[in-house]
């Protein structure tokens, strides 16, 4: 139940947001072009940052670029 913890985890990197442009879901409400996210946990592929709603989201890596 690491997702419980994710807010309170030691940032594991920091990430731009380089696009919004999503083939399915909407993440132009949730993620700002420009601005650099902590990344709270990683996988294959997503990133787990604290977005712009205060919460956790998963996004995928194409959106993000190492900052």
């Amino acid at each position: 139940m690491i997702h419980l913890t994710w807010r309170e985890r030691e940032t594991v990197k920091k990430v731009k947001c380089v696009h919004t442009n999503a083939e399915k879901y909407m993440v132009k409400n949730m993620l700002t072009v420009g601005k650099v996210y902590d990344v709270k946990n990683e996988t294959e592929e997503f990133y787990y940052i604290i977005d712009n709603s205060g919460k956790i989201g998963g996004f995928y890596k194409d959106y993000f670029q190492d900052a």
